[in-house]
């Protein structure tokens, strides 16, 4: 199995080659010319004034030996200091330079990756966890901007070592060519890290979307284990993923410190060989003092740039590996196909399911050559046994799901051919679980269509128990619903859910009925505003209340995806067929008669 079993790829991931990264990084800063090019200035003067300095000294050392004074000792001094201070200008310059190109090229590409994220197709969540793509949004778009942080420092010790590298071979060419010689070891040495450095540094930020994805899950489900007493239980998840990560890392630590030690001694070698050389040159006269002096000093300078060039190979490898899943998320191939990207117009809301077969596992169908013509304006209602196929009907006619064959027709037109974005803005979908976004009730109902009035949202609302729902709430339209709707209760939520549709005016209307309890007047509010949606769409309900049931046009039994029974309620109650079965199980005891014999047998008790 390995190390790093269970750290496997997501199935979107891309292996990308660097020169590949290299190309595609250099069209994320293609709008940033000008200040690149500041930069490549900046850059090439500070390697100067820092090549600068050890030539200065030297020379300085040869006329001080000439004609030693205090005044010049001074005037040196002064050059060195000024140096210094030029040094630190520039670098802060072309840091904060740097920082802005960053900072918008890094801005891109995370709306890029967030567009990416919102355009997938439903599906592509069912895959891949939440906690995955938020730590490519986030984290690994900062880790590729500390790469342009690392490539600039390493573009000016390029420049510098190649500066002294001039200074080098001008002083004594047959040293500097002695240098040269031993070079190709050095970067010999951290390319070999190279590939392990990417494999490890990739996997170290896979743990870290593992652990990010832990912790989004278990706040977000943090009411329910609190419910059934299971911290525990979320902390030891946790506390595995955060280990599992914490070994890997450590892993990826271990390697990545062997580059500078390692080149360190490399380097030492070096100087000492070359200090052992040059020393004997000089005693030979071979070489003046000053100048073995002044190849020394260059020498440090011209080492510690072509070591720390090869120890960045590291780095750079981990700002690549986190450009490579940023890549991989916007490049990911979307699993919903369009043919065609025809602007969809109002439609009147037909709906055909010819020959039609569809599987989330191929092992698996769900539905196969099915057959369905919903006419316009009509209701219908789905009912069936979990996993009959009701919600995958209600998803794949939202266009969330690939289907695999047939057709599925809006209007007599392949949803294939549509313009989703144009298609999806005529569809009303109100799901099992309502989701609320954090803020007003006014600002949940106007996201479905922005323009809304107040004066709109009131009378649509008092048209839904004389609007008494919204009297309840604290500062009614205003009243803030907390994270995820967590302030309102159930049927409230479910409320806001359906004045957001009928504001929407959709001509397709789609409901995934919750199945949570809520009191007699509640859902009579409830029913209202579905009758309210029911009279202006062609719906499709899965429903879950005897209520939504009767109101339907026409009912369907669904079951092992393939319709078996349809007609009314009153039609198929006289069947005494599979629906007659499902009424006395789930939706007799939901009937005002049920009730009231309840309560009377229990009185007699």
């Amino acid at each position: 199995m390995g190390f790093f079993s269970g750290l496997g790829a997501e199935n979107y991931d891309r292996q990308y080659t660097d020169r590949e990264l290299t190309a595609r990084i250099a069209e994320n800063f293609a709008t940033q010319r000008k200040r690149i090019i500041s930069i490549s200035a900046l850059v090439t003067l500070l390697a100067l004034f820092t090549a600068a300095a050890p030539f200065i000294i030297s020379r300085s050392l040869e006329d001080l030996e000439i004609a030693p004074s205090q005044e010049f000792t001074l005037i040196l001094g002064g050059s060195i200091i000024l140096i210094g201070i030029l040094r630190w200008g520039i670098n802060w310059m072309r840091r904060s330079v740097t920082a802005r190109a960053i900072g918008d090229v890094v801005m891109d590409m995370q709306t890029q990756a967030f567009r990416s994220a919102t355009e997938h197709d439903l599906s592509f969540y069912d895959k891949f966890s939440s906690g995955g793509i938020v730590s490519r949004i986030t984290s690994d778009t900062k880790d590729f901007g500390q790469l342009i942080t690392i490539v600039t420092d390493v573009s000016a010790q390029v420049i510098q070592a190649s500066i002294l590298g001039v200074i080098l071979f001008r002083t004594d060419w047959k040293l500097t060519l002695l240098v040269i010689v031993y070079l190709p070891i050095i970067f010999w040495f951290t390319s070999s890290f190279r590939k392990l450095a990417r494999k490890v540094t990739r996997n170290g930020m896979r743990a870290m979307a593992e652990v990010n994805a832990t912790i989004k899950e278990t706040v977000s489900g943090i009411a329910v284990a609190k419910n059934f007493r299971q911290e525990m239980s979320i902390f030891n998840t946790f506390d595995t993923a955060n280990r599992d990560s914490y070994r890997v890392n450590v892993r990826r630590g271990f390697v990545l410190s062997l580059v500078f030690p390692s080149l360190n001694a490399l380097g030492g070698i070096a100087t000492a060989i070359l200090i052992y050389i040059g020393g004997q040159s000089a005693v030979q006269g071979n070489i003046e003092p000053e100048d073995w002096y002044l190849f020394i000093l260059s020498l440090s300078y011209f080492l510690f740039p072509v070591m720390n060039l090869s120890a960045f190979w590291a780095q750079i490898q981990q700002g690549l590996s986190a450009a490579e899943r940023v890549y991989a998320l916007i490049d990911a191939d979307p699993n919903v196909l369009q043919e065609d990207d025809e602007e969809v117009r109002q439609l009147e809301g037909r709906v055909r399911f010819e020959n039609f077969s569809f599987h989330y596992i191929p092992s698996e169908p769900i539905l196969s050559h099915f057959n369905l013509l919903i006419p316009a304006g009509e209701s219908l209602a789905l009912v069936g046994h979990t996993g009959a196929g009701k919600s995958s009907i209600a998803k794949l006619i939202a266009r969330f799901y690939e289907f695999q064959s047939g057709k599925l027709l809006i209007d007599e037109r392949d949803i294939r051919s549509f313009n989703l974005t144009s298609y999806r803005q005529q569809l009303g979908i109100v799901s099992q679980v309502p989701f609320l976004f954090s803020g007003t009730v006014a600002e949940n109902i106007r996201y479905a269509r922005a323009e809304a009035s107040e004066a709109e949202m009131l009378k649509l609302a008092k048209k839904i128990g004389d609007g008494e729902w919204l009297e309840t709430l604290p500062n009614g339209l205003e009243s803030e619903v907390g994270e995820r709707g967590a302030r309102l209760s159930m049927g409230q939520r479910q409320l806001v859910a359906l004045m957001r549709v009928l504001v929407q005016k959709p001509a397709i209307f789609i409901l995934d009925e919750a199945t949570a309890s809520i009191d007699p007047f509640t859902e009579w509010q409830i029913q209202q505003a579905l009758n309210l949606i029911l009279e202006n769409t062609t719906s499709i309900l899965i429903a879950h209340r005897l209520s939504t049931v009767k109101s339907a046009d026409r009912i369907l039994v669904i079951e092992d995806g393939g319709i078996i029974e349809e007609g009314n309620h009153d039609a198929l109650l006289a069947q005494k067929g599979h629906y007659a079965e499902l009424y006395n199980t789930y939706f007799r005891h939901q009937s005002l008669a049920y009730i009231e014999n309840a309560r009377e047998f229990s009185k007699g008790e």
